[in-house]
C-alpha cells in the first residue's frame, strides 16, 4: 500500500508487502467473479461451468489479499481428493421456477426452460420442423444433405449421428449393456430396456383421447387411434383394399401372389402366413391343447376357439346385426348373415359364372353341377 512514513512526511512509497504464497493449483473449471466490498475480487462460491461455456482463468489482483473463506485464500479447506472443492447445490445461482433445478449459467437455465414452455426456436429451412437446441437442428439437417460422417468399420454402413453408429455396432459385437433389474434380460439400447420394464411395472403411459384405453408403447396407440379415425393408409395395389396396419397388407397380398413361404418341417405343407403354420403345427403334430373350458373341461388349441366355445354355456351373442337385430356368437357368422340384407355374393363359380354368398355353397354347387 501507499502511505506516509512514520515521520508523517510524504516520501518514497513503502515497499509492497510480500505477495501471499500462491494457493495450490486447483483444477477448477471456471469461477464466478464477484466484486467485494473492499474493491477486491473475491470468490464466495466456486461453480463448475457447463461443458459448452468458455473457461475462465482464476486470479486475484496483484497486492490484494484474498477474502476470508474465498477460493483464493491460502490454505482454504478443500473437501475433495486432489484439491478439488466440492460443489453445493445452493452455490448454483440460476434456479428454474418450474422444477427447481439449478444452473451455473443463465444461458443454461434459458435452454432448460424450453422443456417447460415447449419453445422450439431453431427451425429447419427445408421442411419447417423445429427444435429446442441448435445441435438437434444440425443433426436433423443431415437428413436433407445426406451427410453421414460416421461409418461402421465392420460393414461400411454410414450414419448421421455418432450415437446411431454406436447402437449399430452392437449388432457386430453382440453388446447388450442395458440389463433389467427384475428378470435380468439385456438390451442393446436403453429405449428397449425402458419399454421392457413396463411389463413389470404395468405402466401404460400412452392413453387414447377418444376411449381412454392405454398402451405401454406409443406405436400401439398410433395404430389403435386409426380405429376411431377410420384411417386405412395401406392400400393393396391389386384389388384396392385398404388396411390400418402395414403387416395386415403384407398378409393380404399373399392372396394375390399365391406365395407360401412357411413350410411345415413335419409334413411339408406350406402356408402363406406364419400364424397359419403355427396353428397347423399345434393342431396336427403336437396335439397340444393348452386352453381348457372351466365349465366342461373340453380343451382347445387356440384361445379364440375356447372363447367361442364358452358362449355355448352362457348363450352370449355379442355380435348383433344392425339391420334386424339378430345376435350371433361369432363375428364370421354375422358377416355371412348380413349378405342377406346387402345382397352381396362374393364367391363366383369359374365354370358357369354363378355367384354365391358363402364359399361352402359354391363348393356344393361345383360338386353337383360340374
Amino acid at each position: 500500500q501507499w502511505g506516509p512514513s512514520a515521520g508523517g512526511s510524504g516520501r518514497e512509497p513503502s515497499a509492497a508487502p510480500a505477495r501471499p504464497a500462491p494457493a495450490p493449483s486447483l483444477p477448477l473449471r471456471g469461477m464466478l467473479w464477484v466484486w467485494g466490498e473492499e474493491g477486491d475480487f473475491s470468490f464466495p462460491g466456486c461453480v463448475w461451468m457447463e461443458d459448452e461455456e468458455k473457461p475462465w482463468r482464476s486470479r486475484t489482483r496483484r497486492g490484494c489479499k484474498p477474502s476470508p473463506g474465498s477460493c483464493g485464500e491460502e490454505g482454504a479447506p478443500l473437501s475433495q481428493e486432489g484439491g478439488r472443492r466440492s460443489i453445493q447445490i445452493s452455490e448454483l445461482p440460476y434456479e428454474c421456477g418450474e422444477c427447481g433445478k439449478r444452473f451455473s449459467w443463465s444461458s443454461s437455465l434459458r435452454r432448460h426452460q424450453r422443456i417447460h414452455t415447449g419453445e422450439k426456436p431453431f427451425e429447419c429451412g427445408e421442411c419447417g420442423k423445429s427444435f429446442r437446441h441448435r445441435g438437434q437442428l444440425k443433426q436433423h439437417q443431415m437428413i436433407h444433405t445426406g451427410n453421414r460422417p460416421y461409418e461402421c468399420g465392420e460393414c461400411g454402413m454410414s450414419f448421421n449421428q455418432k450415437g446411431h453408429l454406436l447402437q449399430h455396432q452392437r449388432i457386430h459385437t453382440g453388446g447388450k449393456p442395458y440389463e433389467c433389474g427384475e428378470c435380468g434380460k439385456s438390451f442393446s439400447q436403453s429405449s428397449g430396456l425402458r419399454k421392457h420394464e413396463r411389463i413389470h411395472t404395468g405402466e401404460k403411459p400412452y392413453e387414447c383421447g377418444e376411449c381412454g384405453k392405454s398402451f405401454s408403447v406409443k406405436c400401439q396407440l398410433t395404430e389403435h387411434q386409426k380405429i376411431h379415425t377410420g384411417e386405412k393408409p395401406y392400400k393393396c395395389g391389386e384389388c384396392g383394399r385398404s388396411f390400418r396396419e402395414s403387416s395386415a397388407l403384407i398378409r393380404h397380398q399373399v392372396i394375390h401372389t399365391g406365395e407360401r413361404p412357411y413350410t411345415c418341417l413335419e409334413c411339408g405343407k406350406s402356408y402363406g402366413w406364419h400364424s397359419d403354420l403355427r396353428k397347423h403345427q399345434q393342431r396336427v403334430h403336437s396335439g397340444e391343447k393348452p386352453y381348457e373350458c372351466s365349465e366342461c373341461g373340453k380343451r382347445f388349441h387356440r384361445s379364440s376357439d375356447l372363447l367361442v366355445h364358452e358362449r355355448s354355456h352362457t348363450e352370449e351373442r355379442p355380435f348383433r346385426c344392425p339391420d334386424c337385430g339378430k345376435g350371433f356368437k361369432q363375428n364370421s357368422k354375422l358377416i355371412i348373415h348380413r349378405r342377406i340384407h346387402t345382397g352381396e355374393r362374393p364367391y363366383e363359380c369359374p365354370e358357369c359364372g354363378m355367384r354365391f354368398s358363402q364359399s361352402s355353397i359354391l363348393t356344393k354347387h361345383q360338386r353337383r353341377r360340374h
